[in-house]
């Protein structure tokens, strides 16, 4: 990078801010503190040359310095593209904005490596509380942090060896609804597309469909498993494999909205295709008349912010547990008649 560039990116410092107002590095610092005993037409020379130059305090390193924890919550998240992720966020930023508390987040991409980093980052950074969507399977390292009053909250996935507030989704309620659906409207080969079983909300719906299945008697869907599907063009190329067998499953569920979007893809154009459910509603799911396993994402983040706050006011009690109800919308698509 050429001088002149490093020197535009640079941040001010509080010596050039001292220097610009005439004054000492420890007055400038205690009127940018808005300390006492510094005279008013110092402090306002201070803060006159404090944005002539675009210096900013570093508040979190203050507070820090003080032994104070921040105003900083934790989002331990995946991804934020996703409309559920997102949706989740929002939930929890607006209930944290009443109690002063900000939201800052990161993507653990399903690895848990990564996510353990991610947690011990935020730790670093004395976060008020830390909300963990989980991707590993051990999370007993984060009992140490919690008895130093640090608390966690889980969110969609519990944690594994480890007592925590989670807020979770009915998941095998809402999967067992969509096979009673479907099994409702005639369908027997019915087809479910899975996200990676080893994820406890992809265990819960799997373990929901196949207990309406086999409440029905219907083993006719068997044969139509697929699971590790984990992305948009991976769902719509098994879709595609499914509806070219003989004979082809007449409905397919999704258990979760990128594979929901995947079968919608697949399905592009057919002129009599599948009955279709998908776990997890969607931004333009009305318009497509696409039937849904809907939940309220965002009081799920609203319940774990709630939570989360009641910790750092001091509630001990054991861990809770809120579960997120589900509903099937229907829409349209998962009423096709079998054909």
């Amino acid at each position: 990078m050429p001088a002149d560039d490093a020197s535009a990116a640079r941040r001010p410092t509080l010596t050039e801010v001292a220097a610009l107002a005439g004054v000492s590095l420890k007055t400038a610092s205690r009127a940018l503190n808005r300390e006492p005993n510094v005279a008013p037409s110092t402090g306002a020379r201070v803060r006159d040359a404090a944005d002539l130059l675009g210096y900013r305090l570093n508040g979190i390193a203050r507070e820090l310095r003080r032994g104070a924890t921040s105003a900083l919550v934790g989002l331990v998240s995946g991804d934020l593209a996703n409309p559920f992720y997102s949706a989740v966020a929002s939930g929890i930023e607006r209930e944290l904005r009443q109690h002063g508390l900000l939201l800052i987040t990161a993507n653990n991409d399903e690895d848990a490596d990564l996510e353990r980093n991610l947690v011990e980052a935020f730790l670093e950074r004395r976060v008020r509380a830390l909300l963990v969507i989980p991707s590993g399977n051990d999370h007993e390292y984060l009992s140490v942090e919690g008895s130093r009053g640090v608390p966690f909250v889980f969110l969609d996935r519990p944690p594994d060896r480890l007592a925590a507030d989670c807020v979770l989704i009915d998941n095998a309620g809402g999967a067992q609804s969509a096979g009673e659906h479907l099994l409702a409207a005639g369908h027997r080969r019915i087809a479910m597309v899975a996200d990676l079983a080893r994820m406890a909300p992809q265990r819960g719906r799997i373990d929901g469909f196949v207990r309406a299945m086999r409440a029905a008697g219907n083993d006719a869907w068997e044969p139509y498993l697929r699971t590790e599907v984990h992305d948009v063009r991976h769902a719509e190329r098994t879709v595609k494999e499914l509806l070219s067998l003989e004979p082809a499953p007449t409905a397919i569920f999704t258990t979760n909205n990128r594979l929901t979007t995947g079968a919608l893809r697949a399905m592009r154009g057919l002129a009599e295709p599948p009955a279709l459910i998908g776990f997890d509603d969607f931004d333009l799911a009305d318009v497509l008349g696409t039937t849904v396993v809907a939940h309220d994402m965002s009081a799920m983040g609203r319940e774990a912010a709630r939570l989360a706050q009641e910790r750092i006011n001091g509630h001990t009690g054991p861990a809770r547990t809120i579960v997120i109800s589900t509903s099937i919308t229907a829409r349209g698509s998962g009423e096709r008649p079998p054909r």
